[in-house]
């Protein structure tokens, strides 16, 4: 492979096309269904859609035999299925979402979720990152070998609307397209972070992920605070004192053993590893308010907290007014969004059904407490690495980024690669991305760095060309 050829081919093609479709597909505000139940009736998602199906289809005659179609199960969200013929019987997956998080507040001024901004080699808006580039990722690095005449496997594309919402589609499609899409030895995804934008960042694991809405009812209706408080119990503080439960309040801390597993030594190291590559952008990496610190000061403590152990975040509340409108009154109940990560070997569902026993158990003052269960996706653990795959990364690492590849979990989930780990033990992973700091992938002022989505391709190139030379002499 000439990797000269290869950059420059890769290149100009996303500065010529694949940017400005980023562009177009960030001003289309396809949430996830989980945010927007109405999405048929609005029809975002299909817009999303049909602007990647457009694109697609336009390069297909670059690929001799390759297919595109719009599979659409009834009730479910579309998914966007590309078959690429190759030189050998062997299967590449690839895979990425188009479905995106809601708006969230805080966007900086002249920025917002649905107004894309180019500004340097940064281009801002919700979903550029997470993950619109990925089909674009993938086709430029099969069109690439195309230029070059290098022979690959089968490629099989798959790219879902419901991975924000916990992929619950995804396996109706899996099961429906078992038999297109094959046996696959290599599973491609370009869903995932990179510690910074200096060198190739491969995720060796996912964290799972549980959640739902926890609600406390004291009454059934709001009364006078003054005639009530110290009769009846707030809701707040039986909420906060359930809470207390699943974790300590002063450290943070998840208290159940039961959500949490032992760590396997190779994870310990690569931790290590990666806490000494990135140093103190393990967290600075963070919008922290002047005089706030991390949890703990030890690095590699900080990278398996992210990445191997149980944390909490509450993501939403209701039941409570604007502070405008927060008058004396006792509020008859309160509820909060849940977001439990769990290790990446822990089953999702059972630590869900954990959790929802934990807190609906022996009601403080018999108070109504309901945890209404929203996901239970699992998380992930990478097999080893072939010696050839290893080899390959190292090299376009080197190739592309100048600088040795890294390894590192991911504290974010992707329901579909446990999915595929258990159908297929056999296969090899490639999991990387372009979430590196301060892009804010689900958070206000989201941006996708050009320049690594340009460097991830060229990776992408490169290892499914090595893969088939790999399978050609096995």
């Amino acid at each position: 492979m000439d990797t000269a050829r290869l950059s420059s081919f890769v290149s100009g093609l996303w500065d010529d096309e694949i940017v400005p479709q980023l562009v177009e597909y960030i001003r289309i505000p396809n949430k996830s269904p989980m945010f927007d139940p109405k999405w048929v009736e609005h029809g975002y998602m299909d817009a999303a859609v049909k602007l990647m199906e457009t694109w697609a289809r336009s390069k297909l005659s670059a690929l001799p035999g390759a297919t595109l179609e719009v599979v659409r199960l009834e009730g479910r969200t579309p998914l966007i299925y590309i078959e690429v013929p190759g030189q050998n019987d062997d299967t590449v997956v690839l895979y990425g979402h188009l479905d995106k998080q809601p708006e969230m507040t805080g966007w900086a001024e002249g920025l917002g979720p649905w107004t894309p901004v180019l500004k340097g080699d940064k281009l801002y808006g919700r979903g550029g990152a997470d993950d619109g580039y990925a089909i674009f990722g993938s086709l430029a690095a099969l069109l690439a070998l195309q230029e070059q005449g290098i022979p690959h496997a089968r490629c099989v594309v798959l790219i879902e609307a419901c991975e924000e919402s916990g992929s619950y589609d995804l396996p109706y499609y899996v099961d429906h397209l078992a038999d297109r899409i094959g046996n696959p030895s290599l599973v491609v995804c370009l869903d995932s972070g990179c510690g910074n934008y200096d060198q190739l960042w491969l995720t060796t694991s996912l964290r799972g992920m549980t959640g739902g809405e926890l609600t406390v009812q004291v009454l059934e209706e709001g009364v006078h605070s003054g005639d009530a408080s110290g009769v009846v119990p707030s809701s707040f503080r039986i909420l906060r004192d359930l809470l207390s439960r699943l974790e300590d309040p002063e450290t943070g801390t998840i208290r159940p053993k039961e959500l949490y597993v032992d760590i396997p030594q190779p994870r310990l190291e690569q931790a290590k590893k990666s806490a000494e590559v990135l140093g103190t952008a393990v967290y600075d990496k963070f919008p922290f308010v002047e005089g706030m610190n991390p949890v703990v000061s030890d690095l590699t403590e900080l990278v398996l907290n992210r990445t191997w152990r149980p944390q909490l975040a509450v993501t939403g509340v209701d039941g409570m007014p604007p502070l405008e409108s927060a008058g004396n009154v006792l509020r008859p109940k309160t509820s909060v969004k849940l977001s439990l990560r769990v290790p990446p070997t822990l089953s999702g569902a059972k630590a869900g059904q954990f959790v929802k026993q934990l807190l609906e158990k022996d009601p403080p003052y018999g108070a109504k407490v309901t945890f209404k269960l929203e996901k239970d996706g699992s998380g992930w653990s990478a097999p080893q690495l072939s010696p050839w795959l290893e080899q390959v990364v190292a090299e376009a690492s080197q190739n592309h980024f100048g600088a040795p590849a890294v390894y590192m979990g991911e504290g974010g989930s992707i329901p579909f690669m446990g999915m595929l780990g258990e159908k297929f033990p056999k296969a090899q992973f490639l999991i990387t991305g372009v979430l590196g700091p301060h892009s804010n992938a689900h958070g206000p002022n989201e941006f996708l760095h050009i320049p690594t989505g340009k460097k991830v391709s060229m990776v992408v190139a490169e290892v499914v060309a090595r893969h088939f030379e790999q399978a050609s002499k096995g």
